[in-house]
Protein backbone atom coordinates (compact mmCIF):
# COMPACT_ATOMS: atom_id res chain seq x y z
CA UNK A 1 0.00 0.00 0.00
CA UNK A 2 1.49 3.39 -1.13
CA UNK A 3 0.94 5.97 1.72
CA UNK A 4 2.25 8.98 0.46
CA UNK A 5 2.55 12.82 2.67
CA UNK A 6 2.81 15.33 0.10
CA UNK A 7 4.49 18.13 2.07
CA UNK A 8 5.36 22.10 1.20
CA UNK A 9 4.47 25.35 2.16
CA UNK A 10 1.55 27.51 0.82
CA UNK A 11 1.85 28.25 -2.46
CA UNK A 12 4.15 24.91 -3.38
CA UNK A 13 1.57 23.55 -5.62
CA UNK A 14 0.55 20.60 -3.40
CA UNK A 15 -3.13 20.74 -4.01
CA UNK A 16 -2.23 21.05 -7.90
CA UNK A 17 0.10 18.02 -7.59
CA UNK A 18 -2.38 16.07 -5.34
CA UNK A 19 -5.18 15.78 -7.84
CA UNK A 20 -2.82 14.82 -10.30
CA UNK A 21 -1.18 11.69 -7.97
CA UNK A 22 -4.61 10.44 -7.03
CA UNK A 23 -5.48 10.56 -10.17
CA UNK A 24 -2.32 8.38 -11.82
CA UNK A 25 -2.15 6.42 -8.98
CA UNK A 26 -5.83 6.20 -7.55
CA UNK A 27 -5.21 7.07 -4.03
CA UNK A 28 -7.69 7.91 -1.44
CA UNK A 29 -6.86 11.68 -0.52
CA UNK A 30 -7.22 12.39 2.70
CA UNK A 31 -7.50 16.05 3.75
CA UNK A 32 -8.18 16.63 7.58
CA UNK A 33 -10.33 19.53 6.94
CA UNK A 34 -12.78 17.56 4.69
CA UNK A 35 -12.29 14.55 6.72
CA UNK A 36 -13.64 16.73 9.57
CA UNK A 37 -16.50 18.67 7.51
CA UNK A 38 -17.56 14.89 6.94
CA UNK A 39 -17.33 13.98 10.10
CA UNK A 40 -19.52 16.75 11.82
CA UNK A 41 -22.21 16.90 9.01
CA UNK A 42 -22.84 12.52 8.96
CA UNK A 43 -22.73 13.66 12.97
CA UNK A 44 -20.58 10.99 13.72
CA UNK A 45 -19.72 10.70 17.64
CA UNK A 46 -15.95 12.05 17.00
CA UNK A 47 -17.67 14.74 14.32
CA UNK A 48 -20.07 15.99 17.09
CA UNK A 49 -17.56 16.54 19.88
CA UNK A 50 -15.25 18.28 16.89
CA UNK A 51 -17.83 20.70 16.68
CA UNK A 52 -18.30 21.74 20.10
CA UNK A 53 -14.75 22.10 20.39
CA UNK A 54 -14.70 24.25 17.25
CA UNK A 55 -17.92 26.38 18.60
CA UNK A 56 -16.32 26.81 21.96
CA UNK A 57 -13.02 28.59 19.25
CA UNK A 58 -10.96 25.71 20.66
CA UNK A 59 -8.41 23.47 18.15
CA UNK A 60 -9.91 20.00 17.62
CA UNK A 61 -7.15 17.62 19.55
CA UNK A 62 -5.40 15.59 17.97
CA UNK A 63 -6.72 12.46 19.09
CA UNK A 64 -9.96 13.15 17.57
CA UNK A 65 -8.30 13.71 14.16
CA UNK A 66 -6.30 10.86 14.38
CA UNK A 67 -9.98 8.75 15.16
CA UNK A 68 -11.18 10.25 12.06
CA UNK A 69 -8.27 9.34 10.00
CA UNK A 70 -8.56 5.56 11.52
CA UNK A 71 -12.28 5.79 10.64
CA UNK A 72 -11.03 6.83 6.76
CA UNK A 73 -8.51 4.05 6.68
CA UNK A 74 -10.96 1.52 7.66
CA UNK A 75 -13.94 2.40 5.33
CA UNK A 76 -11.12 2.02 2.67
CA UNK A 77 -9.65 -1.17 3.22
CA UNK A 78 -9.49 -2.55 -0.29
CA UNK A 79 -7.52 1.30 -1.24
CA UNK A 80 -4.59 1.24 -3.35
CA UNK A 81 -2.75 3.90 -0.81
CA UNK A 82 -3.55 7.46 0.67
CA UNK A 83 -2.11 10.79 0.03
CA UNK A 84 -2.36 12.49 3.27
CA UNK A 85 -3.26 16.75 2.98
CA UNK A 86 -2.70 18.76 5.48
CA UNK A 87 -1.54 16.16 7.87
CA UNK A 88 0.76 15.37 9.98
CA UNK A 89 1.71 19.48 10.50
CA UNK A 90 3.50 18.52 13.42
CA UNK A 91 5.99 15.95 14.89
CA UNK A 92 3.53 14.76 17.52
CA UNK A 93 0.83 14.39 14.53
CA UNK A 94 3.52 12.40 12.53
CA UNK A 95 4.32 10.05 15.55
CA UNK A 96 0.54 9.96 16.42
CA UNK A 97 -0.12 9.19 12.55
CA UNK A 98 2.58 5.86 12.61
CA UNK A 99 1.57 4.35 15.29
CA UNK A 100 -2.01 4.43 13.86
CA UNK A 101 -0.62 3.18 10.67
CA UNK A 102 1.64 0.80 12.36
CA UNK A 103 -2.03 -1.14 14.38
CA UNK A 104 -3.26 -1.60 10.93
CA UNK A 105 0.17 -3.16 9.52
CA UNK A 106 0.95 -0.19 7.23
CA UNK A 107 3.38 2.57 7.24
CA UNK A 108 4.26 6.02 5.57
CA UNK A 109 5.93 5.28 2.82
CA UNK A 110 7.56 8.52 2.11
CA UNK A 111 6.92 12.16 1.84
CA UNK A 112 7.46 14.38 -0.57
CA UNK A 113 8.55 17.95 -0.18
CA UNK A 114 7.73 20.75 -2.35
CA UNK A 115 10.94 22.86 -2.08
CA UNK A 116 10.40 26.42 -3.13
CA UNK A 117 12.00 29.87 -2.13
CA UNK A 118 9.86 32.74 -0.67
CA UNK A 119 9.95 34.56 -3.34
CA UNK A 120 8.30 32.72 -5.44
CA UNK A 121 5.55 31.53 -2.94
CA UNK A 122 4.79 34.77 -2.17
CA UNK A 123 4.07 35.95 -6.35
CA UNK A 124 2.16 32.55 -6.39
CA UNK A 125 0.08 33.22 -3.18
CA UNK A 126 -1.13 36.95 -4.85
CA UNK A 127 -1.44 35.44 -8.05
CA UNK A 128 -3.77 32.75 -6.70
CA UNK A 129 -5.63 35.67 -4.32
CA UNK A 130 -6.94 37.19 -7.51
CA UNK A 131 -8.77 34.51 -8.50
CA UNK A 132 -9.67 32.59 -4.94
CA UNK A 133 -11.59 35.32 -3.49
CA UNK A 134 -9.58 34.04 0.11
CA UNK A 135 -7.89 36.92 1.60
CA UNK A 136 -5.10 35.61 3.17
CA UNK A 137 -3.75 35.06 -0.51
CA UNK A 138 -4.28 38.72 -0.96
CA UNK A 139 -2.18 40.37 1.39
CA UNK A 140 1.09 40.11 1.22
CA UNK A 141 1.82 40.49 5.03
CA UNK A 142 -0.66 37.74 6.14
CA UNK A 143 1.50 35.74 3.18
CA UNK A 144 4.84 36.12 5.09
CA UNK A 145 3.21 35.49 8.24
CA UNK A 146 1.82 32.03 6.62
CA UNK A 147 5.20 30.72 5.37
CA UNK A 148 7.28 31.89 8.59
CA UNK A 149 4.60 29.92 10.19
CA UNK A 150 5.34 27.13 8.54
CA UNK A 151 9.10 27.23 8.70
CA UNK A 152 8.30 27.03 11.99
CA UNK A 153 6.27 24.76 13.31
CA UNK A 154 5.59 22.47 10.49
CA UNK A 155 8.90 22.24 8.68
CA UNK A 156 10.14 19.90 11.55
CA UNK A 157 7.92 17.01 10.23
CA UNK A 158 10.10 16.95 7.37
CA UNK A 159 13.27 16.03 9.57
CA UNK A 160 10.71 14.01 11.59
CA UNK A 161 10.96 11.52 7.89
CA UNK A 162 14.59 12.50 7.02
CA UNK A 163 15.87 10.58 10.12
CA UNK A 164 13.48 7.73 9.01
CA UNK A 165 15.00 7.75 5.82
CA UNK A 166 11.47 8.65 3.87
CA UNK A 167 11.92 12.26 2.86
CA UNK A 168 12.23 13.27 -0.65
CA UNK A 169 13.00 17.11 -1.79
CA UNK A 170 11.70 17.72 -5.06
CA UNK A 171 12.32 21.11 -6.79
CA UNK A 172 8.45 22.84 -7.03
CA UNK A 173 9.56 25.55 -9.29
CA UNK A 174 9.16 24.88 -13.08
CA UNK A 175 6.07 23.55 -15.12
CA UNK A 176 3.53 21.41 -13.38
CA UNK A 177 4.29 18.38 -15.46
CA UNK A 178 7.84 18.80 -15.47
CA UNK A 179 7.01 18.71 -11.44
CA UNK A 180 5.23 15.74 -11.46
CA UNK A 181 7.13 13.65 -13.24
CA UNK A 182 9.89 14.27 -10.69
CA UNK A 183 7.60 13.25 -7.91
CA UNK A 184 6.75 10.61 -9.72
CA UNK A 185 9.71 8.80 -10.41
CA UNK A 186 10.44 9.19 -6.46
CA UNK A 187 6.92 7.69 -6.27
CA UNK A 188 7.57 4.59 -8.45
CA UNK A 189 10.46 3.88 -6.61
CA UNK A 190 8.22 3.46 -3.26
Amino acid sequence: MLNLVLFGPPGAGKGTQSEKLIEKYQLIHLSTGDILRSEISNGTSLGLEAKKLMDQGVLVPDEVVIGMISNQLDSNKNARGFIFDGFPRTVAQAEALDRLLNTKASAISGMVALVVDSEELEKRLLLRGKDSGRPDDANPEIIKKRIVEYNSKTAPVANYYREQNKLTTINGVGTIDQIFDSICSVVDAY
